[in-house]
Order: structure tokens, then C-alpha cells, then sequence
């Protein structure tokens, strides 16, 4: 991975340095692991001397102030260079003396490259189809070579460091039951960010939690609902990997299969109370009230990991795994003080706690990266054990809203550095488009090399198909020399080349939870349409028009002469 030609220097603030860390140029390529960021602070150091941080004296509240602020910063130079403003660092928090806030620190294409230290989201994507698709050696020789690239994979892991080492371990708030002077979330300067907002939420956590089958640890990011100073929401949507570690719970709860068929038959699939409690046998019941979950939450992490808990990696590869490939360097982890977790060492914050196998309370409403509210549903509650974090702990959040917003530069770095991914399952695709207006959910627009007749429509069936890609609502398909990333060209492809009745295909399956308009929650509808030109196989008989091109020729002599014409 190449890096930007940027020295690193250390920062001064009032009192000290930022970091703390030794002067030191950027990364360059993922062989100079060591460069990589050690945590938030080594970031934000990075975007100020980048240019990419403001920081704001002003008092702001982090009730709607700071997310109005974000949202109107992240709005900034649309369609230019400067699309989406700086990073924000909000120094003066009203009502938390002492407390720092940064906003908006993926929010734009330059920052998102900075982040994962590189000059080409697709030369990541590029790294990731070596790895996946490595040359077959044919020589002694060549396998040799192949040892350096072997031990660069070897280096990813995550490495578990004393807690004596752990930042994130600077200050350890322990519960009044546990022999501590207590624990209290509200002291965590956490942001109510739209007015009908049912409290306030944490925004950018880093959830960690363990499969109780494999025994792999699984990141993920989903909101948090603050109700009070020991509690939380925990908005994992049904389809996530942690709602599937709970579920496994629940079956682990019950006896023989049909039991475990029942229990998910009346919870909705552990998303709901039992439909008819007095059925299920009582030691099943027991189990599943006395049952529970470890927990571990990150808040304020290094770059790469806080964006590892987004991507839609399988559920066989940890995200901390993710998180070492793309900055070179392994995740370094501590062992939490209450829950058998691992957690980011050098986090701002670490929560700990658990959640109840059968509790569940209302969460929301909440303001949505659908440009809507989420309304109120029934969630998991977590319960907090355990509070560590560094001293004069940086709280990292976001606000998401109608795009563009922060959230959209993250998705079209999952769009583009993930693309090899899906071309290992359909390699017939040259490219997908996964555009921010449609809140990447709900549209997909995808260029194949078409091969047979019904092709497109098998590619919207294996999207449909593949991890969180089922959750798409609109997929479009085109021949592989549309460029998907021209809206205007997509838009004359579709308008020109469908038959409505004959290329649009409807089909019911699971919908994201954040879907309002769906027949029924987390069930819907999906379309796909196909934009392929139609062959003589596929029953099109007619002549299909050539698309207009200007004579090669002509288009030489323009270009000789356009200078001159005077016109630009």
C-alpha cells in the first residue's frame, strides 16, 4: 500500500503532545509496519499537520449542536476537491469540563485515503486480489518467493499485550458490586443528534463480542442508546453477526432440534418475547432468563479498526484481522477487566458489561443515514461492568443524516476495496456503484461481462445471495462497457435498454431493519433490472441499435484543433 509522501511530526498542545509519540514519517507501504497509527491520537496529530483538522474553542453542546455543526461541515464543497469539509475537534464541550469530541474524521475522500494510509482505495482492493488469488509458483525459486508475502499475512494477527501496556487501562472505573466507586455513562460527553432522537447515542463504537461455536471474536458497529448511567441499547440489526452469537445462545438454551426450531419460531428469531411462553419447557425458560452475553465495547480507536467494524467480512475472519491487513501492523489487544474479550489496546474508552438473553426494551426513534428516523423497536439491553479509559479520554462520534454525510465516504471504501471479495463468489463482475443517495442499501448498480442469456438475472440472485448484500433493494445490471460510476450513463443504459415488463424482476426476502417503506419490518420486497443489451437467445428478435460514436478520425482532427477554437 503506497502512502502519502507526508512526514509525521509531533504536535504540540498546551501542556504537552497530542500523542506523545516520536517524530516519525507516514507509512509508505505496508512493509514499514511499524509506521502504521498506534491509536486516535496518532491520527488526529496526522490530520492536523495534513491540514485536515478544525479544531473549535467555541462552547458547543453536544446535544444537537455539535451533529448540526458535523452536518453542515460534511455538506461543504459538494461535486469539488474540497467535498466534505475538515475533521472536527470540539475542545470546549458544554457541560463536560475537560472533555474533547472528534467529529467527522472519515468524511471525506483525502481523509478516508489518510486513514487507511494509501494513495488508491483500489490499490487496497488490488493488495486484497494478490492475496486471494496468488501466482502458482513453478520454481523452487518462485516459492522462495513467495516467503516474504507469506510472513507480510503472518504479521496481520492480532498480538495481546500486558494490560501494564494498555492506554486504554489508564483509568478503570469499577461498579459499587465489584468493590469500585461506580460507574456512569452519562459522565461520557455523548450526542443527542436530531430533535426527536429518543435519548442520546453512541455513534461510532467498536462492539465487540465472541461466537460461542467458534470462538472467534466478531467487530461490529452499531448504535447505542444511552438510557442511563448503567445502560444501553444495543441496535443490532437481526441480521448481524452478534445477533447471530445471541441467537446461537438461545439455541444453546433449548434441548434437540425441534426446540431450537421452536425457540427462534416464537422469539421472531431472538428479536422478540415469546409468542406462547408456557409452550416452551421450563428448563428452556430458565436457562434462556438466567442466560447471557459478554460484551465488550471500543470507543475512539486508530482508524483502521474503527472502519474494520463496518465491512462486510465473513463471519470466519475476525475484523481485527482486517484492521492489521490495512495498516500492516497488527491490532494490539488487551484482556478486559470483566468479560472474557479482547479489546483495542490503546482505545479512548472501553466499555464492558453484558446482555440478558431474554431482555429486550424500546430503543429509539433515531435520526438515520436514510435522511428518515428509525422508529421505536424492541432491542437487547446491555448492562455496563466496567468502564477503562486514558486519561483525558477523546470521545470519537458521528451524526448521520440525509447523505452527503461522513458515512458516505466510508461506504465507498467498502464499495472499492471490497470488490475483489465479491468477484471471488461472481467473477463475472467488472464493477459495482454503490451510490451515497441510495444510502448503499437500496441500489446497487453492477457492469458484468455477459456470457449467456438470463445472466444479469443470475447476478441479482447471487448479490441477493451473498452477506449483507441481500439487504440491497434495487440492483442494476449492465453490459461491461457502461461505466457505473457515471450516473448519467447508468441512467441513459436503464432508460433505453428495458422492456419494463420483461427486464424487471421482483423477488420478497429480508430487508434492512432501517427500511420504513417495507410490507412488514426486516421483510420486503427487492427489484432488479436488468440494462444488458438482449440477445437473440433471450427472445429479442429485432435489430438492436448501435450506440452513437463519433468517427475516430474526426475526433483526432477536434482534438488537434480544440485549443485553438477558443471554446474553454
Amino acid at each position: 500500500m503506497d502512502g502519502y509522501p507526508i512526514p509525521r511530526i509531533r504536535l504540540e498542545e498546551p501542556g504537552g503532545s497530542l500523542d506523545g509519540n516520536p517524530e516519525r514519517p507516514l507509512k509508505a507501504s505496508p512493509q514499514e509496519s511499524d509506521l502504521a497509527y498506534t491509536d486516535l491520537r496518532d491520527w488526529i496529530a496526522q490530520l492536523d499537520k495534513a491540514g485536515e483538522l478544525k479544531r473549535i474553542r467555541e462552547a458547543v453542546s453536544p446535544y444537537l449542536e455539535m451533529a448540526a455543526i458535523a452536518d453542515r461541515t460534511a455538506k461543504l464543497g459538494k461535486g469539488t476537491a474540497k467535498a466534505g469539509g475538515p475533521a472536527l475537534l470540539f475542545e470546549n464541550v458544554t457541560g463536560y469540563a475537560g472533555a474533547k469530541v472528534l467529529m467527522n474524521q472519515f468524511g471525506s475522500e483525502r481523509r478516508m485515503k489518510l486513514a487507511l494510509e494509501t494513495d488508491s482505495l483500489d490499490a487496497i482492493a488490488e493488495r486484497i486480489r494478490t492475496l486471494i488469488h496468488p501466482e502458482s509458483p513453478t520454481s523452487f525459486m518462485d516459492k522462495i518467493k513467495l516467503l516474504p508475502k507469506l510472513a507480510e499475512v503472518g504479521s496481520f494477527f492480532p498480538k495481546v499485550i500486558p494490560a501494564k501496556d494498555a492506554a486504554c487501562k489508564q483509568v478503570i472505573h469499577r461498579s459499587v458490586d465489584d468493590g469500585g466507586q461506580g460507574i456512569d455513562l452519562l459522565k461520557l460527553p455523548v450526542l443527542t443528534t436530531w430533535p426527536a432522537d429518543g435519548g442520546p447515542f453512541i455513534t461510532l463504537p467498536c462492539v465487540v463480542t465472541r461466537d460461542p461455536r467458534s470462538g472467534k471474536r466478531n467487530v461490529g458497529m452499531y448504535r447505542m442508546q444511552v438510557y442511563d448511567g448503567q445502560t444501553t441499547g444495543m441496535h443490532w440489526q437481526r441480521q448481524k453477526n452478534a445477533a447471530e452469537h445471541l441467537r446461537d445462545r438461545l439455541r444453546a438454551a433449548t434441548e434437540g432440534d425441534s426446540g431450537r426450531v421452536d425457540i427462534m419460531a416464537q422469539t421472531s428469531g431472538g428479536i422478540a418475547p415469546a409468542v406462547e411462553p408456557a409452550s416452551i419447557p421450563a428448563t428452556t425458560l430458565t436457562k434462556v432468563r438466567e442466560g447471557r452475553m459478554e460484551v465488550a465495547v471500543a470507543i475512539g480507536t486508530d482508524p483502521a479498526t474503527t472502519f474494520s467494524a463496518i465491512v462486510p467480512a465473513p463471519p470466519e475472519v475476525e475484523e481485527y484481522l482486517i484492521a492489521g491487513f490495512l495498516r500492516g501492523k497488527p491490532v494490539e489487544l488487551v484482556k478486559a477487566e470483566t468479560v472474557d474479550l479482547e479489546v483495542p489496546a490503546h482505545a479512548e474508552y472501553i466499555l464492558e458489561g453484558y446482555v440478558n438473553l431474554a431482555e429486550l426494551r424500546t430503543e429509539g426513534p433515531f435520526g438515520d443515514h436514510t435522511g428518515f428516523y428509525t422508529m421505536q423497536d424492541e432491542y437487547p439491553v446491555f448492562h455496563v461492568t466496567c468502564i477503562t479509559n486514558r486519561k483525558d479520554p477523546i470521545y470519537a462520534a458521528t451524526v448521520v443524516g440525509k447523505p452527503p454525510m461522513e458515512d458516505s465516504w466510508m461506504g465507498k471504501a467498502v464499495e472499492r476495496i471490497f470488490l475483489p471479495l465479491m468477484q471471488l463468489t461472481l467473477p463475472e463482475i467488472v464493477d459495482v456503484c454503490l451510490p451515497p443517495e441510495a444510502v448503499f442499501h437500496n441500489l446497487m448498480i453492477v457492469s458484468i461481462r455477459k456470457s449467456y442469456a438470463g445472466h444479469a438475472r443470475k447476478i441479482m440472485n447471487g448479490i441477493w445471495a451473498m452477506g449483507q448484500a441481500m439487504f440491497t433493494k434495487c440492483v442494476i445490471v449492465v453490459d461491461e462497457d457502461c461505466d457505473v460510476q457515471d450516473l448519467a450513463e447508468v441512467t441513459l443504459r436503464v432508460a433505453n435498454n428495458i422492456d419494463p415488463e420483461r427486464d424487471i424482476q421482483f423477488t420478497l426476502g429480508p430487508v434492512d431493519s432501517l427500511d420504513h417503506a417495507s410490507r412488514l419490518p426486516n421483510f420486503g420486497s427487492k427489484m432488479g433490472i436488468d440494462a444488458t443489451r438482449k440477445w437473440p437467445a433471450e427472445g429479442f428478435t429485432r435489430p438492436w441499435p448501435p450506440m452513437l460514436k463519433m468517427d475516430p478520425a474526426v475526433s483526432a482532427r477536434i482534438d488537434a484543433l480544440w485549443k485553438k477554437l477558443g471554446i474553454e
